[in-house]
C-alpha cells in the first residue's frame, strides 16, 4: 500500500478546482517538501525558517521567471493534517495560473497526489483513524445541513470513541476467558464443570451487543442523509405534477400547460426537505395513449415508479378520484410508501380524511402553495418512519457513516451473538474465545487498528484528489 501511494515522497494536488475564481489552492506535503517549495519560492530562506501555522508572502519562480504572486501557509510536522511538513499555496484564480504553479512544483520534485493520498498519510501517521478519514469525504459530499452535522460528529471522533469503548468491553471479556484457558483449574481455583460455559464479564458482552445493534440500526437513517431518496411525482395528466415540481424547487423547471400530455419525459432535481436529500422526479401523466412519444414517456414513468422509495400521487381535486386512480392505489397497496396529494384544494376542498381510508393524504394547491408546509412535513415523517432512530438509545454522537462500517459492525454482532449462545449452552471456552476474537478484530478494522493493504487501497481510491 505504501509503495502504491508513493511512500513519503513529496506530493502536490489542487485543493480547489482550477477555474474562474478569486483563488486557487495547491496542497503539498512529504519528505523534502520544504526544500522543494523553497527552491521555486522567491523568499526561500524566509520560508525555510518559518514556524508552523504561519503565512509567507512571495512569488513562485521557474526558470528565472515569475509565475504567480502567492501566499504560502506553512504547517510543520507533526502538527499538520498529514503529520508531515505541509504547505498550502494560495495562487490567483484561473485555469492557467494554477497549472503553471503546479508545473513549477513538479519541476522542483513533486509528483501528483493520488486520490485520498493526503488522508491516507494522515491515517498512516496516526493523525486520523479510518472512521474520521471517511468522514472527510462525507463532508465533501454532504447534500444537506443534517448530512454535514452528522459527518462532523464522526470527524470529531464520536464513532471512534464508541467503537473503542465497545471493543474495550469485549477485550475484558476475552481476556477473562483466556485466563481460564491459559491456567490450570488448580491455579485459578475452579473445577472442570465451572470452566465449561463460564463467560467472564458476560454483562459487559451483553452491553456491547446492545450498543453494536444500536450502531447497526443507525446506518438506515445515515444512508438516507448521505445518499438521499428517490421521490417520484405521479398521477393522471393535468393533475398538477409539473406545477408541484416547480413549486417545491422554487423555480420553473418543468413546462406547465393546460394541454394533457405536455410532459413527455421525466425531469429530476435535488432538494432538501427537513434535512433529508430528496431526488425529486416529475413524470409523464399515467394514461393510455396512442402517441408514440408520450407512450415512451409513460413507460419510463412506470419504470421510475418501480425504483421509487416514495411516491407522491396527485389527484385532480376538480375531478375527484377516478377509476384510474383507484386502480393505481390497488396496485401499490403494501408495496412502498405512498402519499396521496389532493391537488387544487383552492377550488375543490378535500373530502373528509376517512375518504382515503388508511392512506396518508395531504390537501394542497400547487397553484397557491396551500398545504405545502404540511406536505414537506409528511414527506419527512414518511421517510423517517422507514428507519429506526438509533439516537433514542443515547448514541447521539455515534452513528455509522459507511456501508463498510455497517458490514463490520454486523460481523461483530454475529460473532458476539454466537459466543453468547454458546456460553448459554455451556460450550467450552476454547470454542467461545475465537468468536470473541473475531468480534474484536472486526471492530479493529472499523477504526483501522486492524487493516490490510487491499482494504486501504480500495477505501482511499474513492476519495477525490487533494483530500
Amino acid at each position: 500500500m505504501r509503495d502504491l501511494y508513493g511512500d513519503d515522497s513529496p506530493i502536490a494536488a489542487f485543493a480547489t478546482p482550477p477555474g474562474k475564481s478569486p483563488l486557487t489552492i495547491i496542497r503539498c506535503c512529504g519528505k523534502g517538501s520544504l526544500e522543494a517549495v523553497s527552491s521555486v519560492f522567491s523568499r526561500s530562506e524566509k520560508l525555510k525558517q518559518a514556524p508552523g501555522n504561519t503565512v509567507i508572502y512571495g512569488w513562485i519562480i521557474a526558470a528565472g521567471k515569475k509565475i504567480d504572486e502567492v501566499l504560502v501557509s506553512v504547517f510543520r510536522a507533526p502538527k499538520s493534517y498529514t503529520g508531515e511538513d505541509s504547505f498550502d499555496i494560495s495562487c490567483h484564480g484561473g485555469a492557467v495560473t494554477g497549472h503553471a504553479v503546479m508545473e513549477a512544483l513538479k519541476t522542483a520534485g513533486f509528483r501528483d497526489a493520488l486520490p485520498g493520498e493526503f488522508s491516507f498519510r494522515a491515517f498512516i501517521n496516526g493523525k486520523l483513524d479510518l472512521t474520521r478519514c471517511e468522514s472527510v469525504m462525507e463532508l465533501v459530499c454532504a447534500k444537506t445541513e443534517t448530512g454535514r452535522e452528522n459527518a462532523i460528529k464522526r470527524l470529531s471522533g464520536g464513532l471512534e470513541a464508541e467503537i473503542n469503548e465497545i471493543k474495550k468491553m469485549l477485550v475484558q471479556t476475552l481476556s477473562g476467558a483466556e485466563i481460564f484457558l491459559d491456567y490450570s483449574e488448580d491455579e485459578i481455583g475452579a473445577d472442570e464443570d465451572e470452566i465449561a460455559g463460564i463467560l467472564p464479564a458476560q454483562d459487559k458482552a451483553l452491553n456491547a451487543l446492545f450498543r453494536l445493534k444500536k450502531l447497526s440500526l443507525s446506518w438506515q437513517r445515515q444512508r438516507i442523509y448521505q445518499e438521499g431518496i428517490l421521490a417520484v411525482i405521479a398521477g393522471r395528466p393535468n393533475a398538477g405534477k409539473s406545477s408541484l415540481f416547480n413549486l417545491l424547487l422554487k423555480e420553473d423547471r418543468s413546462i406547465v400547460t393546460e394541454n394533457p400530455g405536455t410532459t413527455r419525459d421525466w425531469i429530476e432535481a435535488w432538494l432538501s426537505i427537513e434535512g433529508i436529500p430528496i431526488r425529486l422526479v416529475d413524470t409523464a401523466g399515467l394514461r393510455e395513449s396512442s402517441d408514440p412519444a408520450e407512450k415512451i414517456g409513460i413507460q419510463r414513468s412506470r419504470h421510475l415508479l418501480e425504483e421509487a422509495e416514495l411516491i407522491l400521487y396527485l389527484i385532480d381535486g376538480s375531478r375527484g378520484i377516478t377509476a384510474e386512480d383507484e386502480s393505481f392505489f390497488t396496485a401499490q397497496t403494501g408495496r412502498k410508501p405512498l402519499l396521496v396529494l389532493w391537488n387544487k384544494a383552492d377550488i375543490a376542498p378535500m373530502p373528509q380524511p376517512h375518504f382515503f381510508a388508511a392512506k396518508t393524504a395531504v390537501s394542497i394547491s400547487a397553484k397557491t402553495g396551500e398545504g405545502i408546509p404540511q406536505l414537506c412535513n409528511a414527506i419527512a415523517q414518511t421517510v423517517r418512519r422507514q428507519t429506526l432512530d438509533a439516537e433514542e438509545g443515547g448514541l447521539q454522537d455515534a452513528s455509522i457513516g459507511s456501508a463498510r462500517q455497517k458490514n463490520l459492525v454486523e460481523t461483530a454482532c454475529t460473532a458476539l451473538e454466537e459466543a453468547l449462545a454458546m456460553a448459554q449452552e455451556q460450550e467450552p471456552l476454547d470454542l467461545i474465545a475465537p468468536m470473541l476474537r473475531e468480534a474484536v478484530n472486526a471492530l479493529g478494522q472499523i477504526t483501522g487498528e486492524v487493516s490490510t493493504a487491499d482494504i486501504l487501497e480500495e477505501m482511499f481510491s474513492r476519495f477525490c484528489v487533494g483530500k
